[in-house]
């Protein structure tokens, strides 16, 4: 995958990792977000991916996070790897 493609993080494989760019979400979503460090130029790495429950694990710094699929969808990434 090219380095400069944008893609959403729901996008992303297990074991991957991205950089973030823009958060789409607005109010307390998006201030609980940046509130566990995801925020733009923060480097995302994809733990677990299960689509079929619709959720997303992911580790921003030293925190974990568990995300829907409809929060995930709203963070746009770059630099996929």
């Amino acid at each position: 995958m090219n380095n400069t493609t944008m893609t959403l993080l729901s996008a992303c494989s297990k074991g991957g990792a991205a950089t973030v760019v823009k958060i789409h979400a607005s109010g307390a979503l998006k201030q609980r977000l940046i509130s566990f460090g995801l925020m733009r130029g923060a480097d995302v790495y994809m733990l677990e991916c299960a689509p079929g429950k619709s959720t997303f694990e992911i580790k921003v710094g030293n925190v974990s996070l568990a995300l829907r699929k409809e929060e995930a969808e709203l963070i746009e990434v770059n630099n996929v790897r």
